[in-house]
């Protein structure tokens, strides 16, 4: 029995680690992108975003060739009977587990935590809730706290908040490679619409550096940019 027993835990302790063994070995990590929630109070938010935004960095992951990459429909599929299961309509531990069903070693969660529009008015313009009146909107940031969460174990292998401006009618960073569609259609060419795609951008490649490339270069790049992040911040802080 007690034989028995330690090769269950010893065949426990592989599955756990299987992920991490699979970007050890330099296989395209396998993802999932789930729906983002939103605790900013941006007014472009409306029903289905969420799911939208999910769609959209799933393509920007696949774009990259670097990923393995879940549909969302399989995604969602697999969430609703979770939802179900989490009803009680189902016996206890029959529900379904995303890892098991969609064969996903990562689940990437995003909440968008900030966002601000600064109008440049010529004639009283204001801005509220990313609303944007009277004016014209130059410049938009966006902050998303982002997980990356082992579909095995549960446990959060990579996390980090990532920022998205656009100002002057540009983007902060690289080339956004999706479109946008459904509600975000017309935020298409907006300041929101840009700081969307940079964070987007930004998500992609930090996402490729920490679980693919994993270069000293690059993860000391997005070190060095998580420390000038924190340091905004507490510089941002009244600590009267």
């Amino acid at each position: 029995m007690r034989v028995m027993n330690l090769l269950a835990a010893s065949v426990l302790a592989v599955v756990a680690f299987a992920p991490q063994a699979a970007l050890a070995r330099g296989d395209k990590p396998t993802v999932a992108v789930t729906e983002f929630d939103n605790q900013s109070g941006a007014g472009w938010w409306r029903g289905g975003v969420g799911w939208e935004l999910a769609g959209m960095l799933s393509n920007e992951l696949s774009a990259t060739g670097a990923f393995k990459v879940l549909e969302r429909e399989q995604i969602r599929a697999v969430l609703d009977e979770q939802n179900l299961a989490a009803s009680g309509r189902v016996a206890a531990g029959t529900g379904a587990k995303i890892g098991q069903l969609t064969g996903a070693q990562f689940l990437v969660t995003g909440t968008v935590t900030a966002y601000e529009e600064e109008t440049a008015s010529t004639g009283g313009g204001i801005s509220f809730g990313g609303v944007s009146l009277g004016g014209s909107s130059e410049k938009a940031y966006l902050a998303v706290d982002l997980r990356v969460i082992n579909a095995t174990t549960g446990e959060v292998d990579f996390s980090r908040t990532i920022e998205g401006t656009s100002k002057g009618g540009g983007m902060s960073v690289g080339l956004y490679r999706g479109g946008f569609g459904g509600t975000l259609e017309s935020q298409n060419k907006t300041p929101a619409g840009k700081a969307i795609r940079a964070a987007l951008v930004e998500i992609t490649d930090y996402l490729e550096c920490v679980m693919v490339k994993q270069t000293d270069r690059c993860m000391r790049e997005y070190e060095a940019k998580e420390d000038a992040r924190r340091e905004r911040t507490r510089g941002a802080l009244d600590l009267e």
